[in-house]
């Protein structure tokens, strides 16, 4: 089982710096044309020269985001996140919102005792403007 190990390994460099070669696109491949290096990996995949040469300069590396190094990341890393109950933004919009529900509940309360009053108007036979029902009798 062992004896295949190398193989496996450099079969998988080799399908690795392919699919990295053909998924970069055209502008941030070094040196020579796009499809020169899918060439060079594929002829010269059986003795990692091409994959290693791909890997090695065939593609622009970037650094990391915040910087080259884990610790300068995350001295310039700056927090994007905030959980909701942290965030003023949010907390302000709940607030809005509970607002304009409150009030539209006072709106609904006062529509509703507006057609209470003017139900038992209607039952009293007293009527109001507007009511074309007759008095009960």
């Amino acid at each position: 089982m062992l004896r295949y190990l190398p193989f496996l390994l450099v079969l998988a460099l080799w399908i690795y710096a392919f699919i990295d070669c053909l998924n970069t696109p055209e502008e941030e491949v070094r040196h020579l044309p796009k499809v020169v290096w899918v060439i060079i990996v594929l002829l010269f995949g059986e003795v990692l020269i091409g994959p290693v040469a791909w890997l090695a300069v065939g593609k622009v590396r970037k650094g990391a985001r915040g910087g080259s190094t884990p610790s300068e990341w995350h001295r310039n890393h700056k927090q994007e996140w905030v959980a909701p109950d942290d965030n003023p933004d949010f907390l302000k919009s709940l607030k809005d919102e509970n607002e304009k529900d409150e009030s539209m509940m006072k709106d609904w309360e006062a529509d509703l005792r507006r057609r209470e009053e003017e139900l038992k108007r209607r039952e009293d036979g007293t009527g109001g403007p507007g009511d074309s029902t007759p008095p009960k009798p």
